[in-house]
């Protein structure tokens, strides 16, 4: 069988469609890689962009997005609530199929020794490619964001890069590169506008604080709908599923008087892990997933 390996790199534009698109089309013209989503978030500034293909198009394709992305994102101009480091903020490697996890992470470390050498971008490495234990987690990179590694890099021992020089890229930033499992990118809306809300909600369902050990969570604050969101990343959904933590999130929220007025999943999601939602739900009995229709028509 053919080694399949899904990208989605996350890139500090979320306003503009002509950058996105531009980005888009790198990937795009890559042989043997096949674009199969693409998110744009106006609050948070940030785009998703998901593809698959062949270790070998999957890495082209990523370095190809990245240095346009270097050519049109400025992060000196950029503003968005969502924390980031790069122009091209984090570039994680997925393995999909007849791949192993070791082998993405090959991946990850050709490409940030590429992008560090010719793009001229410091790149730190996460997740199943870190270096460091002080490294696996994604947040803690990118920690102070683009504004305090600017300041740090260079003098402070422990902001060295994996590769490249201890020097920021004065646009375009840092770059997070790694190799991970499938990821759910998940928020939930709440009917508030008081931010302090959303983030004590995300203290008590994020592992770092004594919540599910394979969630993060932040509080964020969508102005333009005057409302306020606790934005996740569920990283292993099988053992900290979509809908164990919709009902915390949902019980701490009736805490305050406030209630769940939606919920996203941005970017592309596992099958399973709707499958179980509509199971815990509906409260299914005796129920295979060879009853869903699509599913036999795919075999």
């Amino acid at each position: 069988m053919q080694k399949i390996v899904e990208c989605v790199p996350n890139f500090s534009e979320g306003r503009r469609k002509n950058v996105v698109d531009e980005i888009a089309k790198e990937i795009e013209s890559t042989k043997d890689a096949k674009l199969l989503d693409i998110q744009m978030d106006k609050d948070h500034n940030r785009s998703v962009i998901t593809f698959i293909g062949t270790p070998q198009a999957v890495e082209k394709a990523a370095f190809k997005a990245a240095k346009k992305a270097t050519e049109l994102i400025d992060l000196r101009k950029h503003k968005g609530e969502h924390p980031r480091i790069g122009a091209t903020d984090v570039i994680p490697f997925v393995p999909i199929s007849s791949i192993t996890m070791d082998e993405c992470v090959v991946i990850a470390k050709q490409l940030g020794k590429e992008i560090a050498e010719k793009l001229k971008i410091p790149i730190y490495l996460y997740e199943a490619a870190a270096t460091r234990p002080d490294r696996a987690n994604l947040a803690d990179i990118r920690k102070g964001e683009f504004e305090g590694l600017s300041k740090e890099i260079g003098k402070n021992p422990d902001r060295k890069p994996d590769f490249g020089e201890a020097k920021i890229h004065p646009s375009a930033g840092a770059t997070v590169v790694g190799a991970r499992e499938p990821l759910i990118a998940y928020n939930i809306n709440l009917g508030t506008n008081n931010l302090e809300i959303a983030k004590k909600i995300a203290t008590v369902i994020r592992h770092k604080d004594g919540g599910f050990r394979y969630v993060k969570a932040l509080g964020f604050e969508i102005k333009e709908r005057g409302i306020v969101q606790v934005s996740m990343n569920l990283v292993n959904y099988k053992r900290s599923p979509i809908f164990r933590v919709f009902e915390m999130v949902r019980l701490e929220a009736e805490r305050y008087g406030v209630p769940i007025i939606g919920s996203e999943i941005v970017g592309l999601t596992p099958l399973d892990a709707l499958i179980d939602t509509a199971d815990y739900y509906l409260r299914l009995e005796n129920f295979n997933k060879s009853q869903i229709m699509e599913t036999r028509l795919w075999e």
